[in-house]
């Protein structure tokens, strides 16, 4: 069972205790840092205290008062709302503060599991709430060995299926072959296949203007063809089918041509400026042991973007968490879509991926980082200059 290490992980965070609740499969997160899975929907309500010092315990539905039983701790089981605000209010006795899936004004929606009215009902009993985020990141985004090593594994095919594709592209125009976004879609899913790799969608291909649509994904109704001299940028993740596998996912651009033209060449070194000086500051501050929050990383690419004047073609976070899902549970590189100050950690990993989206073409270049104990390291190739493509 895991509620030791919660509760040490408590102690080192100064936290009296964790409070988990749910109702209706609404906060998956409890479930994966508790590590239990239910039979069906918890139709009532259940909390779950984890004190820091002392036994764990658990607040049931009489008619569901199986719900916890696969967790350590004292019963206590209720039918009627007044028995629940006697229960709550005794569980809750003498403590001042507990940890819940909360953010304060939703800085953090990723672990803004816990409705208002919940919030609400807690602080009515003279405690306050605080926010898990970093707890929740401490159990679900670090990663181990194993994890690492399917990462890097993935990478070195991942990197194999985009040479390929930028080659496929090539070939096709030097045959005189028609090809479009979504034949290069195709051919690197089946590269996938073929390489032993999964993925849950994808790959982004865009040409030109669609490459300024950050979630943008070909479909046979609306891809563009791809021809001499234009603007082409890949976007694909995948990881390992084997089970526990994480995610390896990057961006890279090229030009259908011999030679780049000035105004691409220009955003590509600003966008893999942004890129390097963000690197650079996780790779300092982790090396020097400093305090580094998600936000961090972002100042230091958005802050280059701008220098270079720029600032207002680039309009999503640098980067996300990577994990067996592509966008983890652990800190985002993120000082614009929100403020997030959850810590980066060792044993996690996550993207810097800045970009400039111009109407004509847009620019990314995504890389991954890996935090371990010592220092952090990108993970996998890095693009200096766009590929010139055939």
């Amino acid at each position: 069972m895991r509620i030791p290490e919660i509760q040490q992980a408590l102690r080192d965070a100064g936290l009296e205790a964790w409070l988990f609740f749910d109702h209706h499969h609404r906060d998956p997160l409890a479930y994966k840092v508790l590590q239990f899975s239910v039979a069906h929907t918890p139709t009532r309500r259940w909390y779950y205290l984890v004190p820091a010092e002392g036994e764990p315990v658990k607040l049931v539905h009489k008619i569901e008062s199986g719900m916890l039983d696969a967790l350590p701790g004292t019963k206590i089981a209720y039918a009627g709302w007044n028995e629940l605000m006697a229960a709550l209010g005794n569980l809750l006795a003498g403590r001042k503060q507990v940890a819940m899936q909360y953010s304060a004004n939703c800085a953090v929606p990723y672990v803004a599991m816990v409705d208002a009215g919940t919030v609400e009902l807690i602080r009515s009993f003279g405690v306050e709430v605080v926010g898990s985020a970093n707890l929740v990141q401490y159990f679900e985004a670090r990663w181990n060995q194993q994890k690492l090593d399917s990462h890097l594994e993935a990478g070195r095919r991942v990197d194999e299926v985009l040479k390929h594709a930028f080659a496929y592209i090539a070939e096709c125009q030097r045959a005189n072959r028609f090809v479009d976004e979504f034949d290069v879609n195709v051919f690197v899913r089946q590269g996938f296949e073929a390489a032993g790799m999964t993925t849950d969608h994808g790959p982004i291909v865009g040409v030109n203007a669609h490459a300024s649509d950050p979630h943008y994904e070909p479909s046979p109704e609306r891809a563009w063809p791809i021809r001499p001299g234009d603007w082409v940028l890949i976007d694909l993740w995948a990881k390992l089918t084997q089970p526990g596998s994480v995610y390896y996912d990057i961006t890279w651009t090229g030009y259908c041509g011999t030679a780049v033209p000035d105004a691409h060449q220009r955003v590509f070194e600003v966008v893999s400026g942004a890129r390097d000086a963000a690197v650079a500051k996780v790779i300092s501050a982790t090396a020097a042991k400093e305090t580094l929050h998600g936000f961090d990383v972002d100042d230091a690419a958005r802050g280059y973007i701008r220098e270079a004047g720029f600032g207002d073609y680039f309009f999503h976070r640098t980067g996300h968490s990577i994990g067996e899902e592509v966008h983890g549970s652990g800190a985002h590189m993120d000082n614009l879509e929100t403020h997030d100050d959850r810590l980066v950690i060792p044993w996690t990993c996550f993207s810097v991926e800045p970009g400039v989206y111009l109407p004509e073409f847009g620019v990314r270049s995504e890389v991954n980082m890996f935090v371990g104990e010592d220092g952090a390291r990108v993970t996998g190739a890095v693009q200096a200059k766009p590929v010139l493509i055939g």
